[in-house]
């Protein structure tokens, strides 16, 4: 029994190994999708602060719909932060958001609390 784990745990690290960059990240993508994350996304107007999206899930690139290659913007849900204090609070509501990679500052991170 415990040598069927061993093997089976060592031809997935060995199928993972075989796979490219691309498609590790995806796999990982998928992972971090379905677990889902306490993001916090912050955007800026220089030194400014100007929104704050609580509990996002994730960001994602989009995709060219023709040819299937990355546009420059980013996009996803969570709740925006209007009042900027760190909390979802009852009249702050969970919102689509997509920002340009091209005009904006911003800094998405896991919220620790």
């Amino acid at each position: 029994m415990k040598l069927t784990h061993t093997l089976l745990a060592t031809s997935l690290l060995f199928g993972l190994g075989a796979c490219t960059q691309e498609t590790q990240n995806k796999i990982g993508r998928g992972i971090n999708n379905w677990t889902g994350v306490n993001g916090v996304l912050e955007v800026y107007a220089g030194e400014k602060l100007v929104r704050r999206f609580i509990k996002v899930d994730k960001l994602t690139t989009a995709l060219g719909t023709d040819n299937g290659t990355d546009r420059p913007f980013r996009f996803g849900y969570g709740i925006l932060d209007a009042n900027l204090n760190g909390v979802a609070d009852p009249d702050e509501k969970k919102v689509y958001f997509e920002f340009s990679d091209y005009s904006t500052s911003y800094v998405f991170f896991e919220n620790p609390v």
